[in-house]
Protein backbone atom coordinates (compact mmCIF):
# COMPACT_ATOMS: atom_id res chain seq x y z
CA UNK A 1 0.00 0.00 0.00
CA UNK A 2 1.42 3.41 -0.92
CA UNK A 3 1.80 6.22 1.56
CA UNK A 4 1.68 9.11 -0.92
CA UNK A 5 5.44 9.35 -1.35
CA UNK A 6 5.96 6.53 -3.83
CA UNK A 7 7.20 4.00 -1.25
CA UNK A 8 5.58 1.00 0.36
CA UNK A 9 4.26 1.01 3.90
CA UNK A 10 6.65 -0.44 6.46
CA UNK A 11 6.45 -4.14 7.19
CA UNK A 12 5.56 -5.45 10.67
CA UNK A 13 8.49 -5.63 13.05
CA UNK A 14 8.94 -5.76 16.82
CA UNK A 15 6.06 -3.89 18.44
CA UNK A 16 5.21 -2.13 15.17
CA UNK A 17 2.18 -3.26 13.18
CA UNK A 18 1.10 -1.17 10.16
CA UNK A 19 -2.53 -2.08 10.88
CA UNK A 20 -2.36 0.34 13.81
CA UNK A 21 -1.65 3.29 11.52
CA UNK A 22 -4.39 5.94 11.60
CA UNK A 23 -4.95 9.64 11.16
CA UNK A 24 -3.79 11.80 14.06
CA UNK A 25 -5.37 14.83 15.67
CA UNK A 26 -4.67 18.19 14.06
CA UNK A 27 -1.42 19.79 15.18
CA UNK A 28 0.35 23.07 14.45
CA UNK A 29 3.76 24.31 15.60
CA UNK A 30 5.20 27.80 15.42
CA UNK A 31 8.38 29.30 16.88
CA UNK A 32 10.79 32.18 16.46
CA UNK A 33 13.99 30.61 15.08
CA UNK A 34 16.07 33.26 16.90
CA UNK A 35 14.48 32.42 20.24
CA UNK A 36 12.82 35.81 20.66
CA UNK A 37 9.74 35.65 22.89
CA UNK A 38 6.77 37.50 21.48
CA UNK A 39 3.03 37.61 21.92
CA UNK A 40 2.80 37.36 18.13
CA UNK A 41 3.76 33.70 18.44
CA UNK A 42 0.67 33.20 20.61
CA UNK A 43 -1.49 35.08 18.13
CA UNK A 44 -0.14 33.01 15.24
CA UNK A 45 -0.59 29.83 17.26
CA UNK A 46 -4.24 30.66 17.90
CA UNK A 47 -4.66 31.36 14.18
CA UNK A 48 -3.29 27.88 13.43
CA UNK A 49 -5.73 26.43 15.96
CA UNK A 50 -8.64 28.18 14.30
CA UNK A 51 -7.59 26.75 10.94
CA UNK A 52 -7.66 23.22 12.38
CA UNK A 53 -11.40 23.36 13.00
CA UNK A 54 -12.00 20.59 10.46
CA UNK A 55 -10.10 18.16 12.72
CA UNK A 56 -12.49 18.60 15.65
CA UNK A 57 -15.92 17.09 16.13
CA UNK A 58 -19.06 18.64 17.53
CA UNK A 59 -22.40 17.12 18.39
CA UNK A 60 -25.88 18.52 18.68
CA UNK A 61 -24.46 21.52 20.52
CA UNK A 62 -22.07 23.28 18.10
CA UNK A 63 -20.46 25.16 20.99
CA UNK A 64 -19.05 22.00 22.52
CA UNK A 65 -16.25 20.16 20.75
CA UNK A 66 -14.21 17.05 21.39
CA UNK A 67 -11.13 18.99 22.40
CA UNK A 68 -8.68 21.71 21.41
CA UNK A 69 -5.80 23.40 23.20
CA UNK A 70 -2.54 25.28 23.09
CA UNK A 71 0.93 24.74 24.59
CA UNK A 72 3.25 27.69 25.23
CA UNK A 73 6.36 28.60 27.17
CA UNK A 74 5.66 29.71 30.73
CA UNK A 75 4.97 33.49 30.50
CA UNK A 76 7.14 34.31 33.51
CA UNK A 77 6.86 38.11 33.50
CA UNK A 78 3.07 37.98 33.32
CA UNK A 79 2.76 35.34 36.03
CA UNK A 80 5.32 37.00 38.30
CA UNK A 81 3.25 40.19 38.26
CA UNK A 82 -0.05 38.33 38.73
CA UNK A 83 1.27 36.26 41.64
CA UNK A 84 2.82 39.27 43.33
CA UNK A 85 -0.55 41.00 43.18
CA UNK A 86 -2.24 38.12 45.01
CA UNK A 87 0.40 37.81 47.71
CA UNK A 88 3.35 35.60 46.79
CA UNK A 89 6.54 35.97 44.79
CA UNK A 90 7.81 33.63 42.10
CA UNK A 91 11.49 32.61 41.92
CA UNK A 92 13.52 33.40 38.81
CA UNK A 93 12.76 31.69 35.51
CA UNK A 94 13.52 27.97 35.67
CA UNK A 95 13.54 27.81 39.47
CA UNK A 96 9.92 26.69 39.74
CA UNK A 97 7.44 24.53 37.89
CA UNK A 98 3.87 25.31 36.96
CA UNK A 99 0.99 22.89 37.27
CA UNK A 100 -2.30 23.67 35.55
CA UNK A 101 -5.27 21.87 37.09
CA UNK A 102 -8.94 21.56 36.24
CA UNK A 103 -10.88 21.09 39.48
CA UNK A 104 -14.52 20.70 40.54
CA UNK A 105 -16.59 23.84 41.05
CA UNK A 106 -17.22 22.81 44.68
CA UNK A 107 -14.93 24.91 46.89
CA UNK A 108 -14.56 22.26 49.61
CA UNK A 109 -13.36 19.73 47.04
CA UNK A 110 -10.91 22.26 45.62
CA UNK A 111 -9.46 22.77 49.09
CA UNK A 112 -9.24 19.00 49.64
CA UNK A 113 -7.41 18.52 46.34
CA UNK A 114 -5.01 21.35 47.10
CA UNK A 115 -4.11 19.75 50.42
CA UNK A 116 -3.40 16.44 48.65
CA UNK A 117 -1.22 18.22 46.07
CA UNK A 118 0.65 20.18 48.73
CA UNK A 119 1.34 17.07 50.83
CA UNK A 120 2.65 15.07 47.86
CA UNK A 121 4.75 18.02 46.64
CA UNK A 122 6.27 18.58 50.08
CA UNK A 123 7.25 14.92 50.29
CA UNK A 124 8.96 15.26 46.91
CA UNK A 125 10.91 18.34 48.02
CA UNK A 126 8.92 20.58 45.66
CA UNK A 127 6.86 22.68 48.05
CA UNK A 128 3.89 24.61 46.69
CA UNK A 129 4.83 28.29 46.49
CA UNK A 130 1.27 29.42 45.90
CA UNK A 131 -1.99 28.98 44.01
CA UNK A 132 -3.55 31.20 41.37
CA UNK A 133 -7.16 31.09 40.24
CA UNK A 134 -6.99 31.55 36.46
CA UNK A 135 -9.36 34.18 35.01
CA UNK A 136 -11.73 32.67 32.44
CA UNK A 137 -14.28 33.90 29.94
CA UNK A 138 -16.98 31.38 29.04
CA UNK A 139 -19.07 33.76 26.91
CA UNK A 140 -18.29 31.79 23.73
CA UNK A 141 -19.05 28.41 25.32
CA UNK A 142 -22.29 26.49 25.50
CA UNK A 143 -24.83 27.96 27.91
CA UNK A 144 -26.64 24.67 28.37
CA UNK A 145 -27.18 24.30 32.16
CA UNK A 146 -25.89 20.72 32.31
CA UNK A 147 -22.77 21.57 30.32
CA UNK A 148 -22.13 24.71 32.38
CA UNK A 149 -22.43 22.64 35.57
CA UNK A 150 -19.58 20.44 34.30
CA UNK A 151 -17.27 23.37 33.54
CA UNK A 152 -14.13 23.02 35.70
CA UNK A 153 -12.51 25.56 37.96
CA UNK A 154 -9.07 26.57 36.64
CA UNK A 155 -6.13 26.63 39.05
CA UNK A 156 -2.40 27.08 38.63
CA UNK A 157 -0.04 25.72 41.27
CA UNK A 158 3.57 26.87 41.50
CA UNK A 159 6.17 24.42 42.83
CA UNK A 160 9.67 25.09 44.16
CA UNK A 161 12.77 23.63 42.52
CA UNK A 162 14.93 21.37 44.70
CA UNK A 163 18.57 22.40 45.00
CA UNK A 164 21.33 20.66 43.08
CA UNK A 165 19.36 19.51 40.04
CA UNK A 166 20.16 20.11 36.41
CA UNK A 167 17.39 21.54 34.24
CA UNK A 168 16.67 18.14 32.70
CA UNK A 169 16.70 16.38 36.08
CA UNK A 170 14.29 18.98 37.45
CA UNK A 171 11.92 18.47 34.52
CA UNK A 172 12.00 14.72 35.10
CA UNK A 173 11.23 15.23 38.79
CA UNK A 174 8.31 17.48 37.84
CA UNK A 175 6.90 14.77 35.58
CA UNK A 176 7.22 12.16 38.32
CA UNK A 177 5.50 14.53 40.76
CA UNK A 178 2.61 15.00 38.33
CA UNK A 179 2.05 11.21 38.21
CA UNK A 180 2.28 10.95 42.00
CA UNK A 181 -0.32 13.70 42.33
CA UNK A 182 -2.66 11.92 39.91
CA UNK A 183 -2.30 8.63 41.79
CA UNK A 184 -2.89 10.32 45.16
CA UNK A 185 -6.04 12.05 43.90
CA UNK A 186 -7.37 8.76 42.51
CA UNK A 187 -6.69 7.05 45.85
CA UNK A 188 -8.45 9.81 47.77
CA UNK A 189 -11.40 10.52 45.47
CA UNK A 190 -11.75 7.23 43.64
CA UNK A 191 -11.10 8.70 40.19
CA UNK A 192 -9.77 11.68 38.26
CA UNK A 193 -13.18 12.37 36.77
CA UNK A 194 -13.51 15.77 38.44
CA UNK A 195 -9.80 16.60 38.48
CA UNK A 196 -7.56 16.91 35.46
CA UNK A 197 -3.86 17.85 35.62
CA UNK A 198 -3.69 19.61 32.25
CA UNK A 199 0.05 20.17 32.32
CA UNK A 200 2.95 20.34 34.75
CA UNK A 201 6.38 21.54 33.69
CA UNK A 202 9.22 23.92 34.49
CA UNK A 203 9.24 25.06 30.87
CA UNK A 204 5.77 25.05 29.35
CA UNK A 205 2.12 25.42 30.23
CA UNK A 206 -0.77 23.90 28.33
CA UNK A 207 -4.49 24.43 28.33
CA UNK A 208 -7.08 22.24 26.71
CA UNK A 209 -10.80 21.72 26.89
CA UNK A 210 -13.82 20.14 25.25
CA UNK A 211 -14.25 23.01 22.85
CA UNK A 212 -13.86 23.45 19.13
CA UNK A 213 -10.75 24.88 17.51
CA UNK A 214 -12.69 28.05 16.75
CA UNK A 215 -12.95 28.84 20.48
CA UNK A 216 -9.32 29.72 21.30
CA UNK A 217 -8.09 30.58 24.75
CA UNK A 218 -7.48 34.26 25.60
CA UNK A 219 -3.79 34.19 26.54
Amino acid sequence: MGNGYGTKRNSPGGLYDPRNEHDACGLGFIANIKGVKSHKIIEDGIRILENLEHRGATGADPLMGDGAGILVQIPHDLLAAECSAIGFELPTVGDYSLGYFFMPQIFDLQDQIKVIVEDIAKGAGQDVIGWRSVPTDNASLSQDPEIMAAEPAHWQGFFARPAGLSDDDFERRVYILSREISNAVIEALGSLEDVYPVSMSSRTVGNTGRVSAAQPYPY
